[in-house]
């Protein structure tokens, strides 16, 4: 398993639409202001991990921790507004991410990041990368994926989990789970007359950082 790179995607909404608190009498109320109820702003992550290695003393030679990719796209600003000019570049969730995005990203991104990450004493291994079986995941014998793999100089292959097995993708009930633990610990808010989104939409990537020192 040491050269299996997990991945998963996972969307991460600003709030939900019912949360429990539970408070001391000298506490007050969380603030908790969306635009609609039904309509929560969210964004999606890809995450890929892989399985830490250490030498014979004990010291860890690799972490295992490949990266973290959110689906947003640039897009320039209509008009102008109290924010900035006409034309300024906004980033923006990708609200509906389909095979061919996340083919592109594992093209651009995720094989890119495996040969910067990936310890050089193993580079001449075969490089699993392992995805589950949802729809929007690349076939295994993607032709535009198998030539991005080539080109890199990794022998990375594409594979899926085993259909009705049990899910052992450690990013489901370990990173994500981890990571949106800590998002709902406060209670985002929406500034609509500075029109400030919270910093929960974007995952503040010091949480992600703190969760990836407790998974290391």
């Amino acid at each position: 398993m040491y050269n299996y790179v997990h991945i998963d995607e996972k969307w991460f909404y600003m709030t939900k639409k019912k949360e429990t608190y539970y408070l001391l009498s000298t506490e007050d109320d969380p603030l908790r202001t969306c635009q609609s109820k039904n309509f929560i702003g969210k964004v999606m992550f890809l995450v890929a991990m892989a399985r830490n290695r250490f030498d014979s003393d004990g010291n860890e030679t690799f972490s295992g921790k490949i990266g973290v990719f959110h689906f947003v796209t640039q897009q320039m600003a209509q008009r102008r507004s109290r924010n900035g000019e006409a034309g300024t570049l906004e980033m923006k969730p990708i609200t509906s991410v389909t095979r061919e995005i996340v083919k592109q990203f594992l093209i651009e991104k995720v094989i890119h990041v495996i040969k910067e990450n990936w310890p050089r004493s193993t580079n001449e291994e075969v490089i699993f990368i392992q995805q589950d079986n949802a729809r929007i995941h690349v076939n295994s014998n993607d032709a535009d994926f198998q030539l991005a793999a080539s080109q890199s100089g990794l022998d990375s292959r594409l594979v899926c989990q085993p259909p009705n097995s049990p899910d052992l993708n450690i990013l489901d009930l370990g990173f994500l789970n981890a990571i949106q633990s800590l998002q709902h610990k406060e209670s985002p808010s929406y500034d609509w007359k500075e029109r400030n989104l919270p910093t929960q939409i974007s995952c503040d990537p010091q949480i992600i950082s703190i969760v990836m020192e407790l998974l290391g």
